[in-house]
């Protein structure tokens, strides 16, 4: 486990893992909550990028990134007042688009497409002047379906669709394109916003398949030429898929080499902690109960009412876990009946309140005690196995767990 006092230092630790002489690593996975800075961290590996220095005196940009921004480079038009047609606007500002006339993207975007989504699409170009070029660039895209024209796609669609763009412009980056010479990596951060789980599970399969021929990458000579990836997820399910397709053999082919680390902030200090997870990719609601219990330190922590929330999905996915379709599962693993009726009203009443995350309010010190005595409960019947994230110290509410989940 490491600790970091800003991005700054973490960026300078993720790319000496890249490029280390000894032993490089051709992709990195990282697992974070929300919240933690995944965001931030990708735009300051990529501006530490094309920053001017002894490697890279003219300042070029060496890294492809997908993260929030490049969805915020696409706006709906909705045409208020005809409601008729409706498309999505493309910023011509961002140099996201300016190979895609050369690129001739549409044929690989819609094979894609085709995977996840049942509609279709069209790129209408304008010309612009560039200098003393006069290039033609994207304007926007509409879609259709069936007999249906400028129809409007759920956002869940418009980033498939936005994803379909990126994959795309990675085929042609591992092509060798003349548009990204001098890339060297590619950095993914959270592809899968509003997906359902089919479909997270199917996109991360391909993107799992073009990390693999990123990583195993060779040029004209055939010597080894690869293009190293940072991906980072707040989602359990896709985070496991990915390192289960890159860990795994196929055929002749070797798994490909690669870390996985989870990343946190362990106080509000604006530090960062990086941790290696080895073999077992960090699954999400162990890592929330690891938070929970730090909240509910009586000395340090401090619990709000969102709390109930994230507990009662964890309940949620470990009765899943054990194959039972609610957290009455759970409840019938306390103490005694007295105990599982107070439970489980608590938690069915308390979790499904109005709880904003970014207005948070505290608990009062009612449920603040009984929020400790169900997780402490939680914990122990279920013998979980809590990440080191936790400090050493126990506390009395809420003691240190060793051991795996069992039935």
């Amino acid at each position: 486990m490491s600790t970091y006092k800003n991005l700054k230092s973490l960026v300078v630790r993720l790319r000496d893992d890249l490029n280390n002489p000894t032993k490089p690593t051709a992709l990195v996975l990282i697992y974070a909550y929300n919240r933690t800075g995944k965001t931030r961290l990708s735009m300051e590996f990529k501006d530490a990028g094309k920053r001017k220095n002894r490697k890279n005196p003219t300042g070029t940009p060496d890294t492809l990134y997908f993260n929030a921004f490049t969805e915020d480079l696409f706006v709906w038009e909705n045409d208020l007042e005809g409601d008729s047609i409706r498309r999505l606007q493309l910023n011509q500002k961002s140099s996201f688009f300016n190979a895609m006339t050369e690129l001739a993207l549409d044929e690989t975007i819609a094979h894609y497409l085709s995977r996840y989504a049942d509609f279709d699409f069209d790129f209408t170009y304008k010309e612009v002047l560039r200098g003393k070029d006069t290039i033609s660039i994207p304007d926007f895209v509409s879609f259709r379906k069936g007999d249906e024209s400028n129809i409007k796609v759920s956002r869940g669609e418009q980033n498939i669709f936005i994803w379909c763009i990126f994959m795309a412009i990675c085929e042609r980056m591992l092509d060798g394109h003349d548009s990204y010479q001098g890339k060297k990596y590619i950095y993914i951060d959270d592809p899968i916003s509003s997906l359902d789980d089919n479909n997270a599970i199917s996109i991360a399969c391909d993107l799992a398949k073009l990390l693999r021929r990123a990583a195993t990458r060779k040029n004209a000579d055939a010597a080894p030429a690869p293009i190293k990836v940072i991906f980072s997820s707040h989602h359990a399910l896709f985070f496991n898929v990915m390192c289960n397709e890159v860990g795994r053999k196929i055929d002749d082919a070797p798994s490909v080499d690669h870390r996985r680390y989870f990343l946190y902030r362990p106080s509000g200090d604006g530090s960062y902690e990086l941790r290696a997870t080895e073999d077992t990719p960090f699954f999400h609601h162990v890592a929330t109960l690891a938070e929970l219990q730090r909240a509910a330190d009586p000395r340090k922590g401090k619990l709000y009412t969102f709390h109930f929330n994230a507990l009662r999905s964890v309940m949620e996915k470990t009765a899943s876990f054990f194959g039972h379709p609610n957290i009455a599962f759970c409840m019938k693993a306390m103490d005694n009946e007295v105990d599982r009726a107070l439970f489980n009203r608590a938690v069915n009443l308390l979790s499904h309140g109005a709880y904003a995350i970014h207005e948070p309010t505290e608990m009062g010190e009612d449920n603040k005690e009984l929020f400790r005595r169900i997780l402490r409960e939680f914990i122990e019947r279920f013998d979980f196995a809590l990440p080191a994230i936790v400090p050493a110290r126990a506390t009395a509410s809420a003691p240190a767990i060793h051991g795996d989940p069992k039935p």
